[in-house]
């Protein structure tokens, strides 16, 4: 059963209003990352605007690589903006210096276009200081809320997916731990014949030799030979992994650890396959396994 709890890093939303006499649009987007790393591009001048977004934000997300900006101008009819001359002038030449050491370097950069120039801050004045932002800050933040909905809702739908292609694979995990499990039990009885074939060996060859020690150290290759308890925590593994699945809130570090923990068990399985049938099965789910970490990597 899928859990539509599962939260995916990846999201966007985007959104447009107006109100106090600006334009604005809203963008937010993220991808993955190890924790919470929050970028804003907002309006300075706004006082208490950034420390707001910031906590909006994390009420909706907890990690993530996450990029919020705000575009706001004058409402057509409103008071025009004024450009700074002092602020172009330092801002073009700003740019110019970034183009030039990146030329220098081999990278190539895109032209910044006029829009993009005069969202830099200290290009432009506000024609007509707002003395009172704080109608202007509510009306924002009042807008912000639906495209954080927004944004939470395509990285839920993302998580769904996510939680999707896991249950698969760890359905193909328990299957191949099943695989497993017959496979060492038919190779019991081999290790069992060979070892004995080889207790005999050893006392027709050597007459010196102590049976009681020899016997003893074939138990001993045959207990580390045992691939029992690997087994039995794979299907531990796959069971906690499904309790994260159901479960809420931010799960990605924990299961990145589940995950490192399967890959741990299918490795020793390979060690001491001492099989080929037991040894591809191993193969096979270190191959799933790898697949599932690449998955569990973009899990809030």
């Amino acid at each position: 059963m899928v859990n539509a709890c599962l939260v995916s890093m990846t999201g966007f939303a985007s959104r447009r209003g107006q109100g106090e006499g600006f334009d604005w649009t809203w963008e937010v987007r993220s991808v993955n990352g190890k924790g919470l790393d929050l970028r804003l591009r907002v309006p300075d001048w706004i006082e208490g605007l950034e420390p707001a977004v910031r906590a909006a934000v994390q009420r909706v997300a907890a990690r993530g690589n996450i990029a919020l900006s705000l575009k706001l101008a004058r409402a057509v009819g409103g008071e025009a903006l004024r450009v700074n001359v002092v602020g172009l002038d330092a801002a073009l030449l700003a740019i110019g210096t970034v183009q030039a050491r990146a030329g220098a370097t081999g990278v190539e950069l895109a032209v910044p276009s006029a829009a993009d120039i005069l969202a830099l801050r200290g290009v432009t004045d506000q024609g007509g200081e707002v003395e009172e932002t704080g109608p202007l800050l509510a009306a924002l933040l009042a807008d912000l809320d639906p495209v954080l909905d927004d944004f939470a809702r395509t990285r839920a739908a993302e998580g769904q997916a996510l939680a999707m292609v896991i249950g698969e694979q760890l359905d193909r995990i328990e299957a191949l731990t099943g695989e497993a499990k017959a496979a060492a039990a038919a190779r019991r009885e081999e290790l069992e014949r060979n070892l004995n074939d080889n207790l005999a060996r050893v006392l027709a060859g050597a007459a010196e030799a102590d049976p009681a020690r020899v016997a003893q150290e074939l138990a001993l290759l045959v207990v580390k030979a045992d691939v029992t308890e690997e087994l039995d925590r794979l299907a531990a593994h796959v069971a906690a992994a499904r309790g994260l699945l159901s479960a809420s809130g931010a799960v990605g570090r924990k299961f990145d650890f589940l995950t490192q923990e399967f890959m741990r068990e299918a490795n020793t399985l390979c060690s001491k396959s001492g099989n080929a049938a037991l040894t591809r099965i191993g193969l096979d789910l270190k191959t799933v396994i790898d697949q599932m970490r690449e998955q569990v990597q973009n899990v809030e």
